[in-house]
């Protein structure tokens, strides 16, 4: 395993880690976290965006340009995402399953949708 690839997946690992554990604690009512919840989860999400910066500089990859197509694929991944959350918490937490299962289908749609928006449609 290459020293980048290891750093990158500790790096990662860790910061998942945070994100995930402010989630459950921004979103769990009973543990009466939810400050402390948005703070942990904005760490990991730090700490994922300097592992990826990390990791790109120690592999020499050119920095990332941010143009127009990049930007829509930012956004589809991001709204796929919260439309997959926001299905699952309608079904899981609120009790509206039918509505939960629409919503959900349409953020897997769209992060379906990422995947020719990246790599283009080839004969």
């Amino acid at each position: 395993m290459k020293k980048s690839s290891f750093v990158a997946l500790g790096l990662g690992t860790i910061s998942t880690v945070l994100f995930a554990l402010g989630m459950c604690m921004a979103m769990i009512k009973e543990w009466g976290a939810f400050q402390p919840g948005v703070v942990f989860g904005c760490v990991g999400l730090l700490l994922g965006l300097i592992t990826w910066i990390l990791w790109r500089k120690m592999e020499h990859k050119e920095p990332v340009q941010i143009t127009a197509k990049t930007f829509l694929m930012v956004m589809v991944g991001v709204i796929g995402a919260l439309a997959l959350g926001i299905g699952m918490c309608f079904s899981i937490v609120w009790g509206k399953m039918i509505q939960g299962i629409i919503i959900g289908l349409i953020g897997i749609v769209l992060l379906l949708g990422l995947i020719p928006l990246t790599t283009g449609i080839k004969e």
